[in-house]
């Protein structure tokens, strides 16, 4: 007997899947932010910290459906924002470098961006 094709393709389920915990504050506390399920691979993560579309990122976790497995990916994706940095010169906010400085598990010669009152 023939089986019937999956109705979900298989690339939507068998790859790693990255969700990240924000602190919103005292008021709001932590929360995972609620991302399309299109931007939780680690490349579209990577990018959306350091462009700042979080701000106040805690943790990182990552599974695999699929494979059936989960992990803290927080020291990881720590090391790999050091690195990209370092290499493109890209500015890291304060609490991006708060991070990376709280959980990377190497160190990285990163320059800190100042900012320069006064200068017109």
């Amino acid at each position: 007997m023939r089986s019937s094709p999956s109705l979900v393709p298989a690339d939507r389920l068998d790859r790693d899947i990255y969700l990240v915990l924000e602190d919103f504050g005292a008021r709001a506390g932590c929360a995972w932010r609620e991302t399309d399920e299109a931007d939780t691979d680690l490349e579209t993560i990577l990018q959306n910290l350091l462009s700042g579309q979080y701000a106040y990122p805690v943790r990182i976790v990552s599974f695999n459906p699929v494979e059936g497995w989960s992990r803290d990916a927080t020291s990881d994706v720590a090391d790999a924002l050091a690195q990209r940095a370092s290499d493109t010169d890209t500015e890291v906010s304060s609490a991006l470098q708060a991070f990376i400085a709280a959980n990377a598990t190497r160190s990285f010669d990163m320059q800190l961006a100042l900012p320069l009152r006064g200068i017109a």
